[in-house]
């Protein structure tokens, strides 16, 4: 057997984030024999997943991280870089905001191909949006493929037209579907290590960020808690029914402001910012509706997961149509007042509690909607070897 061929993957850091999450799951499934990855990434501090990268075989690599007004040292970098390190089979970009600078100097410098893969629909508001849409402008035409988890994705990053003409290949969010199957034993176990073992419990997973509308969140859930009091007055003035509880998985910039917006609400005894963890299979377990409302998304991977585990979800319809595999799945418009998404969950959580669902089934109808890791780290091996997608 030869020597495995190699694969730049590059992005911001390696911490537990989405994008970096799906390509872990997509590392730990692949053959290191005949794929081995490495990574490029634009931060000097150790991230989550470093010390697993290694223990893998992989090799981290960092640049600084663009700025704008860094743009020739930025480029320099890159260059000094890949003059160096051109052994890769293939660069693919996931940091898709400098792509169109980074994929045509790994290319130039002898990289066989180059693929930009786009995983978000969106970006941040102000000036850095603005600099994000500018640098994209042209990434259609700086790479040999020009991946996405959705058409939404795919249009905010490569441009309608990419779309339109079949330029785009979709590969949607893989994970590990039967590490996610419900059990009820597991359940029970994390809902006691909680201390919410009686409660009903909406859960979050995601960065504390701008596109993740964390405060939109909390004031459906101070809405639901409030109407489980009774009327009128916050949770805080009316002693409310302690049974809803909020759980939040997750760090990032906003995790601070959240907090206060929890205590100025009055239901901060009743959020739990858990933080980062690896065994989030388990979390899911443990509650009984998902709430995404996010701004903006390219596939969460999270709504997959919670399919999966088989827990009803009820997510912002400006999220992707493609993540919807299963009927667990509800879309609402954030334009609606929270209150209106609190009195859906009421509803449809107060139907949960008289009516006990079958979980464990769920795992196998995401593995079998084309979700499942294992299937998609065998084509994608396919790919890095051969050089060509499979219907070229």
């Amino acid at each position: 057997m030869g020597e495995a061929v190699r694969v730049l993957h590059v992005l911001g850091n390696t911490n537990l984030g989405g994008a970096e999450s799906r390509i872990m799951d997509l590392y730990r499934h692949t053959d290191r024999n005949r794929v081995q990855f490495d990574f490029l990434v634009h931060s000097g501090e150790e991230g989550f997943y470093e010390k697993e990268i290694r223990e893998l075989g992989g090799r981290i690599f960092r640049v600084p991280r663009f700025r704008i007004y860094n743009y020739f040292s930025y480029r320099k970098a890159l260059k000094e870089f890949f003059q160096k390190h051109h052994e890769f089979a293939l660069v693919q970009g996931h940091m898709t905001s400098t792509a169109a600078i980074y994929l045509p100097i790994a290319k130039k410098a002898g990289v066989k191909k180059t693929a930009a893969h786009a995983r978000s629909a969106g970006v941040d508001k102000g000036l850095k949006g603005t600099m994000t849409r500018f640098l994209r402008r042209n990434l259609a035409d700086k790479a040999d493929y020009l991946f996405t988890c959705s058409e939404l994705a795919g249009i905010s990053v490569y441009g309608e037209k990419a779309v339109q003409e079949g330029k785009t290949i979709f590969i949607p969010n893989a994970i590990d579907c039967a590490g996610f199957t419900f059990d009820p034993e597991k359940r029970k176990k994390m809902r006691e290590e909680l201390g919410l073992a009686d409660a009903l419990i909406i859960g979050h997973v995601g960065r504390f960020h701008y596109a993740k509308n964390h405060e939109y969140l909390l004031r459906v859930f101070a809405e639901l808690c409030r109407m489980s009091a009774g009327a009128g007055g916050s949770t805080a003035e009316t002693g409310a029914d302690q049974k809803y509880h909020l759980i939040l998985l997750g760090e990032g910039p906003l995790m601070e402001d959240t907090r206060k917006l929890a205590e100025e609400l009055g239901v901060a005894d009743k959020v739990h910012f858990l933080g980062n963890h690896k065994n989030i299979a388990d979390y899911y377990q443990a509650m009984d509706y998902f709430v995404y409302p996010s701004r903006y998304e390219g596939m969460p991977g999270t709504i997959v997961e919670a399919q999966a585990s088989g827990l009803p979800c009820l997510m912002s319809d400006t999220i992707c149509r493609e993540v919807i595999a299963t009927e667990l799945v509800e879309t609402m418009s954030i334009e609606e007042e929270p209150k209106a998404w609190a009195e859906v969950l009421q509803q449809r959580i107060d139907a949960l509690v008289s009516k006990q669902e079958n979980r464990e089934k769920y795992a196998a109808k995401m593995a079998a909607a084309g979700f499942d890791v294992q299937a998609q780290a065998e084509r994608m091996m396919r790919f890095y070897e051969s050089g060509r997608w499979e219907n070229e």
